[in-house]
């Protein structure tokens, strides 16, 4: 399937621009309204902007069952701002909707939802845990009705304190669910501290493997080009009877120096002061601003 818009098979130059982009983009909507959760999102971007800009197959003319073209689901909801960003600058909205971010009567509320009909959103998050369980359902869905198309899902490691997450990757092994990636934002950090002070996840791999998962380690999860060839790796060990899963270690905050490195800004936003500061981190490019 072709994208309307073209953007399917963007330049490593092109992502680049489009991830510098995007990290303006979250800063400037989280700040606007003094609320949101940019330190998950700027560690995010580069794997959303590679998704959307490289590797899935999917079309801007948007419709909700998905059918013929590959599916993401956000489960970590609370990162929107990265979401919304990266659907707008791929073509699923208009980039200027990003200024309603969060605000009274917006599409673009904290957590994605479905009632509004925002192009690119198939189910409402923040309620954790429940991405994976909804993945596998449309994955189920794709295979009943002979389409070869991937499901794609994205995941906080603190997420993976919720049961149901549990249950899901028991399930999904057990049913041979093999058109399902699922993706683990391993930043090491929550809102509370660092995961493995909250509620240490142990040997994670050693855990999915166990539970009957392929897992692909990715320590570069903040470096384009290894995302992509993890991506395609992935891709690649589909459709052999297991789901696959990707460890993406990334960076919390990352692209903005001040908030790399600790928790705090899970979900702060910048004050004027540090908005001009992060947005000289990382300068206007030629796609502009909303």
């Amino acid at each position: 399937m072709q994208d309307k818009n073209n953007k399917h098979n963007m330049t490593i130059q092109e992502l680049q621009n489009q991830a510098v982009q995007v990290r303006r983009d979250i800063l400037r909507m989280v700040h606007a309204v003094n609320s949101g959760h940019p330190g998950g999102s700027l560690g995010c971007t580069e794997f959303l902007v590679a998704l959307y800009g490289k590797i899935m197959d999917y079309s801007t003319d948007f419709e909700m069952d998905g059918k013929n073209e590959d599916l993401f689901f956000l489960s970590n909801g609370h990162i929107s701002p990265v979401f919304y960003s990266v659907l707008a600058r791929n073509g699923f909205f208009p980039v200027e909707e990003l200024k309603t971010f969060r605000k009274l009567n917006t599409r673009l509320q904290g957590h994605p939802t479905t009632h509004d009909n925002l192009p690119g959103v198939r189910v409402a998050s923040g309620s954790l845990g429940q991405g994976l369980s909804v993945a596998i359902g449309a994955a189920h869905s794709k295979k009943l009705n002979n389409d070869q198309h991937l499901v794609y899902t994205l995941h906080g490691d603190g997420e993976l304190q919720e049961g149901q997450i549990w249950e899901a990757l028991m399930y999904a092994a057990g049913k041979k669910v093999d058109n399902l990636i699922a993706t683990i934002d391993y930043n090491g950090r929550q809102i509370d501290g660092d995961t493995d002070d909250v509620l240490p996840l142990g040997d994670l791999q050693a855990k999915l493997e166990a539970f009957g998962w392929e897992v692909i380690n990715e320590e570069n999860g903040n470096d384009l080009e290894k995302i992509i060839t993890t991506l395609e790796q992935a891709k690649a060990a589909t459709g052999k009877g297991k789901p696959v899963a990707i460890i993406l270690h990334t960076e919390m905050g990352n692209g903005v120096d001040y908030m790399m490195g600790t928790h705090a800004w899970h979900g702060k936003a910048p004050n004027d002061e540090q908005l001009e500061k992060a947005l000289l981190q990382n300068p206007i490019t030629q796609l502009g601003d909303y």
